[in-house]
């Protein structure tokens, strides 16, 4: 199939900014051909096209927990977000700790026809901290990442052996920087508003005191290491710092960090709680402060689907995380709206800089797969929970008014949504 996306203003930063067509030939970008030979001519004007958006963090659920979310259900819901690829976490049942899961979800990803998938393998078998995987079996069946997302690697030989081992296959490292008995099964930041709640808190130092043991052990190793979802003005201050050191430490965010504070508990909303929790002003400040300095590379998602079996409970009790895919533009571009980053920085931080850490080449040039996203930046719309695809609904976001879209999602050349 032959396409033109006609019109539109192309936005590949640090390559093309310009008003311009695109061809599509066999899935691929190709050079300009006459209109007669397109089976679909797609008008862009007034859209933006980038390069498609990547989330570095999402759970799809599958296998194992089909209820909440399947691969098919988070593919849709990413594609509907924007999101031409997505890399999904292993903490699924069985664990992605072997080569037969992580076949299984890219076969599941590939028949579902959405968004691509980049299966995340595990650090330590069943995420219990306690013996390796295998890294190149992993690898071999399509592994682009280990991580014990969900569980922290407390042991810190393991930890150092892992950043040993990857390297030898060329795999990041994503580390869930978490201090279990600093944390003490707390169910939300500690501060002003955990104490007038009655509820256990979490402090920052439990995130930024991992934060840092696994930046020594990456020195240690020259190793490649990516944190994830970092939330307190403290790790952000500790990744500054290694950086001008000229440690191989790259990092991620999410919208809720730098959009909501504990505050936004509430009456105890378990629609505000996830792992870490939600911070303070000041955290919240200094996340935006790293994104706009560049100590932050990247947003993902930490799309998290829960059903309300896990949510309509008592607060310390309910699950930790909330789905983003279908949001977490809009909250960017919020940012941009904002003036707190221009929008080169968002397309940086949602595409750019997740495939270059992931090693892919997404660049809008000829001979490159067509994986496009097309936004519209005027399109107002309220999040309704009706209208996600994802199987669940756990969003704190519902009822907000957002400005700017995706409003079509390519890859490959084909069109796996379409909001018009």
């Amino acid at each position: 199939m032959n396409k033109i996306i006609r019109g539109g203003r192309v936005l590949d930063p640090g390559n093309i900014d310009s008003i311009q067509d695109i061809y599509i030939k066999n899935g691929l970008i190709s050079e300009a051909f006459p209109d007669s030979e397109a089976n679909e001519i797609i008008d862009a004007k007034n859209l933006i096209i980038t390069p498609g958006l990547i989330d570095m963090h999402v759970h799809l659920r599958e296998p194992g927990h089909e209820y909440k979310e399947t691969i098919e259900t988070g593919c849709h819901s990413a594609a509907a977000g924007g999101f031409t690829a997505v890399c999904s976490m292993p903490n699924t049942n069985p664990v992605n700790d072997n080569p037969q899961t992580t076949r299984f979800i890219i076969k599941k990803a590939s028949e579902a026809g959405f968004s691509r998938v980049y299966p995340v393998g595990a650090i330590s078998n069943n995420l219990n901290g306690q013996k390796m995987c295998e890294y190149g079996d992993l690898k071999q069946a399509g592994a682009i990442a280990i991580s014990d997302d969900g569980m922290p690697v407390e042991n810190g030989m393991l930890m150092r052996r892992a950043f040993e081992y990857a390297k030898a296959f060329d795999l990041l490292v994503i580390s869930h920087c978490e201090d279990l008995n600093l944390a003490a099964n707390g169910s939300m930041n500690e501060g002003e508003t955990s104490t007038k709640l009655g509820l256990v808190g979490i402090p920052n130092i439990s995130e930024s005191l991992v934060v840092s043991r696994d930046i020594g052990l990456c020195e240690l190793a020259d190793g490649k290491l990516h944190i994830a979802h970092v939330s307190t003005e403290e790790s952000v201050n500790v990744i500054r710092d290694a950086k001008k050191r000229g440690i191989k430490v790259t990092c991620e965010t999410a919208p809720h960090y730098f959009t909501l504070t504990d505050k936004s508990v509430g009456d105890y909303d378990t629609h505000a709680k996830m792992n870490p929790p939600l911070r303070s002003e000041n955290d919240r400040l200094a996340i935006i402060t790293g994104l706009k300095d560049g100590t932050i590379d990247i947003i993902a998602t930490d799309h998290a689907p829960h059903s309300a079996l896990e949510k309509d409970v008592e607060f310390d009790k309910a699950a930790n995380g909330i789905i983003g895919l279908e949001t977490s533009l809009s909250l960017g571009l919020k940012l941009v709206i904002d003036k707190q980053i221009n929008l080169d920085d968002l397309i940086v931080k949602m595409s750019k800089s997740p495939a270059s850490i992931l090693g892919i080449d997404n660049s809008i040039k000829i001979g490159n797969n067509a994986d496009l996203t097309l936004i519209d930046l005027s399109r107002e719309f309220l999040v309704d929970s009706n209208e996600f695809k994802s199987k669940s609904k756990n969003s704190p976001f519902v009822g907000w008014k957002l400005k700017g879209q995706a409003v079509k999602t390519i890859v490959s050349g084909n069109v796996v949504f379409d909001r018009h």
